[in-house]
């Protein structure tokens, strides 16, 4: 008889870095959802990679890294200041937790 193994399906937290046990997983989360944000603008503008260095004030290498999700490099502050200056708005709401849940650092982008 083949060795049978079961799979083992669990309910993801939310924050994949969290899943993964990753010691700043928020901080990582939040910079992964900035980053996409980041690339969808870019992405939907048609820009190159040396118009989003100029647009960014950044040289082209850290371009193709922000670009890759090479984010260990950037702030989130920093990654804040980029959406700005691809011109949208970053807005950060602090509001009381539900008592359901651990207090969070959520990131949404529409």
């Amino acid at each position: 008889m083949a060795n049978e193994t079961k799979d083992r399906v669990i309910a993801s937290s939310g924050n994949v870095f969290a899943d993964m046990g990753l010691r700043d997983a928020g901080e990582l989360d939040t910079k992964a959802r900035l980053g996409t944000a980041i690339q969808r603008i870019v992405e939907q503008r048609g820009l190159t990679q040396a118009q989003v260095a100029e647009v960014l004030a950044i040289n082209q290498p850290k371009v193709s890294a922000l670009l890759n999700y090479k984010l260990e490099g950037f702030s989130v502050e920093r990654l804040m200041r980029f959406l700005v200056a691809l011109g949208h708005d970053v807005e950060i709401v602090v509001r009381s937790k539900p008592r359901t849940r651990e207090a969070r650092i959520a990131v949404s982008a529409v």
